[in-house]
């Protein structure tokens, strides 16, 4: 059976933390989804551990059809289950979580792991920055008892580092940032997760000032060159900032490349940083040259080192909406992504998708929407041409998608030899923060 690490951050009800500075308590709870990648049917077994170890419930089996997808919520543990899943399966899956704070004012969308490492990076910790904090969980992919510490390396702020943990296989840690006086009363920076047994790590950015959050996956590698499919600046209100993280050993020259604007005529300029190692810095498109242009379009990271980098999508006035996704390694990229969960007219939620060619020549992609999971509307294959280091954009909620309800996934495909990938957002025009974003996964 193959396994799948997911990290439901902290599930269902009387999970709590209790934020002083705004007299505020966030209950938390989880979902996830589970996609099978294959042509047959697929046998899982779900397991839910505690954070001390301890199985919360016995091992759930279920079936998840061929090319289908299952989602979980409310998920199987009973209320105040505070841990991590672990999904077993005798065909390839992939799963995201959504993690909900007093739902549903935060909202978040993370990816399932399919392996760990003894090292994870993560661009982006904050303690005190303009009301947004940050809190991750580690939760260990190996079959051994984890021996885990976390330096924690500032832009702003005072350089710390955690005193060891053990985690238990299967299981997981919480490290909040709020509680480290010794981080300073602001700290923008980066963290690395080290491990003697492979872990994963999902972190959460949490505004509360503003009530809104962003969640990512700590990364288990770096890559010269990182690919961005959706980057924006006055898109409506909606602007992004990306960090950056040198993971490599040495001093780093970082270059961003944007590709061509589908929302205007403004062709922005390169933009370049010097990182020492482990440390990351940010790239805002709402001030400099992005302060009054339009600009939709994608962003190439390039480096002499190894480099990760993460994006926030926001838009701060109105209602205040936050969602992050990771940057992507082209070299990782291949002819054929998917995504779990794809809806319209759920609930009021819809999706949209942004397909990039990270590949040196223009594609040919082909969408196919798996069977709808509420509903009787089967949506028709779309098709399109992205030129390199360019993207594709597809919202399911207006033309054929208007009036038909969809709950179901996608499978992108592209001739052999091509590199796609692709990023998914979740919204609920509402009066929160209901806005998620997750990676898709290539296979």
């Amino acid at each position: 059976m193959k396994k799948l690490s997911i990290l439901l951050i902290v599930a269902l009800l009387s999970a709590m933390f209790v934020l002083p500075a705004a007299a505020q308590s966030i209950t938390w709870t989880s979902g996830f989804q589970v996609q099978n990648l294959s042509g047959t049917d697929a046998s899982i077994f779900i397991y839910y551990y505690n954070q001390d170890g301890t199985e919360a419930i016995p091992p759930v089996s279920d079936t998840i059809p061929a090319m289908g997808s299952k989602t979980y919520f409310p998920i199987h543990a009973a209320d105040g289950f505070n841990g991590s899943v672990v999904v077993e399966s005798t065909e390839p899956v992939v799963a995201i979580a959504n993690t909900l704070g007093n739902s549903p004012q935060y909202m978040a969308s993370t990816e399932s792991f399919d392996a760990g490492a003894t090292s994870v990076n993560l661009p982006l910790i904050m303690r005190g920055n303009a009301g947004y904090y940050t809190w991750f969980n580690v939760q260990n992919a190996g079959t051994t008892d984890a021996t885990v510490t976390v330096e924690y390396i500032p832009a702003e702020g005072s350089a710390y580092t955690e005193p060891a943990v053990v985690i238990k296989p299967g299981a997981s840690h919480t490290f909040n940032q709020r509680d480290i006086d010794a981080l300073g009363a602001k700290f923008v920076g980066s963290a690395i997760v080290s491990s003697d047994v492979p872990v994963v790590a999902t972190v959460m950015q949490v505004g509360e000032t503003f009530q809104n959050m962003m969640g990512y996956n700590g990364f288990t590698g770096g890559s010269t060159t990182v690919s961005m499919p959706l980057i924006m600046a006055n898109n409506s209100g909606f602007y992004t900032g990306f960090q950056v993280q040198n993971v490599g050993s040495q001093a780093a020259t970082v270059t961003v490349d944007y590709g061509a604007n589908i929302g205007g005529s403004f062709d922005p300029t390169n933009e370049t940083a010097t990182l020492n190692p482990g440390e990351s810095t940010t790239f805002l498109q709402n001030a400099g040259q992005f302060a009054t242009p339009k600009y939709v379009g994608s962003a190439t990271i390039s480096s002499d080192q190894p480099v990760v980098a993460i994006v926030n999508q926001v838009m701060m006035s109105g209602v205040v909406l936050g969602t992050a996704y990771n940057g992507f390694d082209p070299g990782a990229a291949t002819n054929s992504v998917s995504a779990p969960l794809i809806m319209a007219n759920n609930n009021g939620f819809y999706t949209g998708i942004q397909v990039m060619n990270v590949g040196g020549a223009p594609v040919s992609i082909t969408l196919d929407y798996g069977p709808n999971t509420a509903g009787t509307y089967n949506p028709p294959n779309e098709t399109a041409t992205i030129q390199p280091g360019d993207s594709y954009n597809s919202i399911q909620n207006a033309g054929a998608w208007a009036g038909n309800k969809y709950v179901g996934s996608l499978a992108v495909s592209a001739p052999d030899g091509s590199q796609i990938v692709m990023i998914v957002n979740e919204f609920l025009a509402s009066a929160s923060d209901t806005f998620m974003t997750y990676n898709g996964f290539n296979y």
